[in-house]
Formats: structure tokens, sequence, C-alpha cells
């Protein structure tokens, strides 16, 4: 599954994120996927899998494997600045991520829009964001940022800045289509990351609320990655959390990936 930047071909593998049915058994959501031809699950914190719990972790990877899905990633709630002692905090959630075989770790960059972000802040962040990074990687996990408003990671230019001051080559960004951000801006956003993008959240929001996927805005998406390799696309935020929606959603993007073409809108 090839589509990608010509100059460096990207092998995406399409999945969900497992909070997209947060309200869902984990069982379902294997179910969901595998039904609809998925091949990974990013299984979320605090929703299908809990922090500093190994035994659980691990018996939701053997479930996950057991119907032929990988791990994606492990969508922590960990936010950067907010801990007393980050060290302790951080290792609840790589406890976990490590004993579920995933080999990415979702974080935050912290709680503050980039915007109301002084020198002060950002070098604290960085500076934690080098220690859970070297953390992680003893344990051949990586961390990426949620690309998300209110975060450090809430424009491209505030992104790479913070992952230029952490200098760690264990932090990665998890990309998805910021509304505040411009189709443009997005692009731009992702040929910045280069082989920093870790994997892709993927759903399309019109005008700011829910709706099928949009091939043809996708379509712009991964032909902008150039992080070569392979890498999980992952659904989330269906129209109405409906499970019809979520099967449309599923064939659309495996025929994207796939490059077979697949330009309708819905």
């Amino acid at each position: 599954m090839g589509r990608g930047s010509p100059a460096v071909k990207t092998n995406w593998i399409p999945g969900v994120v497992s909070a997209t049915f947060r309200a869902r058994p984990a069982a379902e959501v294997i179910r969901l996927a595998a039904e609809n031809g998925l091949k990974a699950v990013e299984w979320s914190e605090n929703a299908h899998v809990q922090p500093d719990d190994p035994a659980g972790a691990a018996a939701l990877r053997r479930e996950t494997e057991k119907a032929g899905l990988a791990v994606a990633a492990y969508g922590s709630y960990y936010r950067l600045g907010e801990q007393a002692d980050a060290e302790a905090v951080f290792r609840k959630s790589l406890v976990s991520a490590a004993a579920l075989g995933a080999p990415v770790l979702r974080v935050w960059a912290g709680t503050r829009a980039s915007a109301d972000a002084d020198t002060a802040y950002r070098a604290r962040l960085s500076e934690e964001a080098r220690l859970i990074a070297g953390l992680a990687a003893r344990e051949g996990v990586a961390v990426a940022f949620e690309w998300h408003k209110n975060t450090l990671t809430d424009t491209n230019e505030s992104s790479m800045a913070l992952l230029a001051a952490a200098n760690h080559p264990n932090l990665k960004c998890l990309w998805q289509p910021t509304v505040a951000l411009s189709p443009r801006q997005r692009t731009e956003g992702i040929r910045l990351l280069g082989d920093r993008l870790a994997n892709m959240h993927v759903y399309s929001w019109p005008d700011g609320k829910r709706g099928p996927l949009n091939a043809a805005e996708w379509k712009l998406y991964f032909d902008a990655a150039a992080c070569g390799g392979s890498h999980y696309a992952l659904l989330e935020f269906v129209r109405d959390d409906d499970p019809a929606q979520f099967a449309q959603d599923a064939a659309r993007l495996i025929r994207l990936i796939e490059d077979e073409g697949d330009e309708n809108n819905g």
C-alpha cells in the first residue's frame, strides 16, 4: 500500500484508534477492525488499556494479534509539564505500552497554545520531552507528540521548534488535520516532518464537524508524506460513532492507500 511522495515511498497500513469506539469493549473494537479489512489498532489509554497494567496490556496484545491485527501505538494521555515527578508518571504509561508491544507511545505537548508559551515554558517541556524519549528508547518504544490545538504542536513552526529544541532521535509526531490550519498549512506540516512523522490519525471534519472520510482531501496529505518505510493510517472521529459509517470510511481508506483512485468525497 504505497501512496506517498513520489520521492519517498511509504507503506501505509490501515487501522483504527480505539477511542473512536471508546464506549465499546476492546473485543468489539477488534471485531469491527477485522471485519472491515483494517490491519491495526492504536489502543487508547483509559479507554481500553490502563497505565501501569502490564498484565492487562499483554492480554490485550494477545487478543489483538489473535485476530490478525497489529498494535499500531499506545495512545496515552501523558502531558508534558504537568507532573511533579515526570519520570515516575511516564513510566506508568511506558510499562503498559511495552507490554502491549506498541512501537509508538503518544504523548501531549503540554497544555498551553504555542502563542501563550514563553521561552521558559518551552525550555522546560523540551527538557522533559528529552527525558521521556530516552526512557522509552530503552524499551524500544518511540515517543510521538499528538498534533493538537492548545499544545506546542498547534502550528507547524512550533512543532518543529519543539522537536529541534528537545533534540532526541526517539521523538516523532502523530499527525492529524488540525481544524485551525488550512489544507495548504496541513500539507506543509507533513512535508516539514519528513521522517519525524510516526503515524496519521485519519478523519474529515468539514466545517469543524465530523463527516465521511474525504478521499480527495486525504490524497493530498498522503501524497505530501515523505516518511518512508511502514506507517499506520488510523481512522478516528467517525461520524455519529456509527459502525456503518466506519465501514464506509474503512473501505475508502483502504482504496485510497492502495492507490485505486477513489476520490469520492462522500
